[in-house]
């Protein structure tokens, strides 16, 4: 029998064991790490297994990636790893995420160039952004569902439902016959996309150990990057050739195709056990976000276009987000666990996430007008202006992917990439502000790719990488929605300040121009003009837009300043560890 082996405080964290992140807080930690059991299965609680049959002596800790762990409060940031299937399986199950990320990430874009023709043979113009955002609601609101029923039940069965949903509502979406009836079935589209993505995110993280997560996100930051791209194309290709009905009609055997790739390779099913489901909870989200929604996305929302309204839903949206807080508290398994943003790296990366949404959708929403109205571009040139972009987008996410292997790699790379970003809107802001040429706008977009492809996906890894599995699903979530959520405020924040800019120049100006002609139908109403008052309307756009693209550096730079102070927190603790 071999004598126990007592280790010297500090000696774990000098063991080369990727899973510890904070070597000072594990040696004053009680060791409670043990190889996962089966769910309900209690664990010794007597610090680091023993092998059966040998007292006394300790079991070596897997290499990274070889086996699940618990997580112990006590041990603070460290990072467990999930059972990692064989090559061949992992392929098979990445494939299907990329397909099923792909799927939700076109829905989101490729309606837009159908939209016109759906009108034509539907009717309904007046209803016609609820087609958008019917699907921006749902998807958004189900997101944080998706990520905690998973952690209840298993990512599996969870994701069946999200693709069953997903094909299903694409069917009635292809099917439609009225307006109504196409907005009821994206709105339950939305449902299941709102799990595609979450859930890939979540089940990619739980079967690759954590020095390659990097380089899975990259790729799934590439594929939405392309895909989004790639969507008011496709649908405008479909629609001419085929039909509008084949934009939605296309999903079924893709959706299929990913279903079957994903369940002939994942591990595991349904989890049964006794589950306090938050019902409180997702009311509240529901209602929350609804009205935050409605009330910043209120195009063809009549209700919405009254001082009343909005001010009911301001305080619908208030009041639901303060009730949530302190339902959270509370609930014995809430949706959105609290206690996750005591963790500093988690909550500062979903902070950081939020912002760069709320700065990139909010910014970039209006450039196409510019091309449009400021360069005397086409559609088509002004669409093509977003190609540097993208190919800086996949490029990077692939290359920060492979290069990030490491904490300290991963924690470097995040203010790196969200500095670019800020760097892009403020050469974006400077270009339109002093009316540059197309090379210019060219350069700042290529920029600006380069740092979301590296930011948003490392920000993905730090917040997968510093929770644990029985709570990843949830983590993952609540990053996703507050990101989608990010975006939409963005959009309307930005909108307004545009809005704001050019009522201000319209006042000053005594040229007989109506500003709401001009806010309501824009481009077609400055082609209407003569042409010393076109001159005059295209300054005051280039300049409201100009604002608009400063607000979003503004809130971009904030991004920063969080993504810096992680990366300073992270140098820190590596100093002390050190010293």
């Amino acid at each position: 029998m071999r004598a126990r082996r007592h280790h010297a405080p500090g000696a774990l964290a000098a063991r080369p064991v990727r899973h510890a992140v904070d070597g000072r807080r594990i040696a004053r930690a009680i060791l409670h790490v043990h190889p996962a059991r089966p769910q309900g299965q209690a664990g010794t609680g007597r610090g680091l297994d023993h092998g059966a049959g040998t007292r006394g002596s300790h079991r070596p800790l897997p290499a990274a990636g070889a086996g699940n762990f618990q997580y112990h409060p006590a041990l603070g940031n460290l990072i467990i790893s999930s059972t990692v299937l064989p090559p061949a399986a992992r392929k098979r199950v990445f494939a299907g995420l990329l397909l099923a990320m792909l799927l939700g990430a076109l829905d989101q874009s490729i309606v837009a160039t159908a939209l016109p023709v759906v009108t034509t043979e539907l009717g309904g113009l007046n209803h016609l952004a609820w087609v958008v955002t019917s699907f921006m609601l749902t998807s958004t609101v189900s997101a944080p569902l998706y990520g905690k029923l998973s952690d209840m039940y298993g990512r599996k069965p969870l994701f069946a439902l999200s693709i069953v949903l997903f094909v299903g509502a694409s069917v009635l979406c292809g099917v439609a016959d009225s307006m109504p009836g196409l907005i009821l079935a994206r709105a339950l589209q939305g449902l299941g996309a709102g799990g595609l993505m979450t859930l890939a995110q979540t089940i990619i993280a739980s079967i690759v150990p954590n020095r390659d997560r990097a380089r899975y996100q990259g790729l799934f930051t590439a594929t939405f990057a392309v895909s989004s791209v790639a969507g008011p194309i496709l649908g405008g290709v479909i629609t001419t050739h085929l039909s509008w009905r084949w934009i939605f009609l296309i999903n079924p055997p893709l959706g299929i195709a990913a279903l079957l790739l994903v369940l002939s390779s994942l591990p595991g099913g349904l989890q049964r056990g006794h589950h306090a489901i938050d019902y409180m909870g997702a009311a509240l989200v529901t209602v929350g976000t609804s009205a935050l929604l409605l009330l910043f996305n209120s195009a063809g929302i009549p209700l919405a276009s009254s001082d009343f309204a909005r001010a009911a839903l301001i305080v619908v949206a208030i009041g639901a987000f303060a009730m949530l807080y302190f339902v959270e508290r509370r609930a014995r398994e809430p949706l959105i666990d609290l206690k996750l943003f005591r963790n500093a790296s988690y909550s500062i990366c979903v902070a950081a996430s939020g912002l760069m949404s709320f700065a990139m959708m909010g910014s970039l929403i209006f450039m196409p007008l510019y091309y449009q109205l400021v360069l005397h571009q086409t559609p088509t040139q002004s669409g093509a202006m977003v190609l540097p972009q993208v190919a800086t987008m996949v490029i990077s996410s692939v290359v920060g992917g492979r290069f990030g292997t490491t904490p300290a790699r991963i924690h470097a790379m995040l203010p790196l990439g969200v500095g670019l970003e800020c760097l892009g809107l403020v050469l974006l802001a400077v270009f339109a502000h002093f009316g540059f040429s197309v090379p210019a706008f060219l350069f700042a977009v290529g920029v600006l790719g380069c740092g979301m492809g590296m930011g948003m996906s490392i920000a993905t890894v730090i917040v997968q990488n510093s929770v644990s599995e029985s709570v990843r699903g949830a983590a993952t979530a609540t990053m996703s929605f507050v990101r989608s959520l990010g975006g939409s405020l963005g959009t309307a924040v930005s909108g307004a300040v545009m809005a704001y800019v050019l009522n201000m120049q319209f006042a000053t100006l005594n040229a007989g121009i109506d500003a709401g002609t001009f806010l309501e139908r824009g481009l077609s109403a400055v082609a209407a003009l003569a042409p010393e008052q076109q001159l005059i309307v295209v300054d005051m756009y280039r300049q409201s837009i100009g604002a608009s693209l400063v607000a979003g550096g503004i809130f971009m730079f904030g991004g920063f300043l969080l993504a810096l102070k992680l990366f300073l927190m992270r140098a820190d603790d590596s100093f002390k560890s050190n010293a």
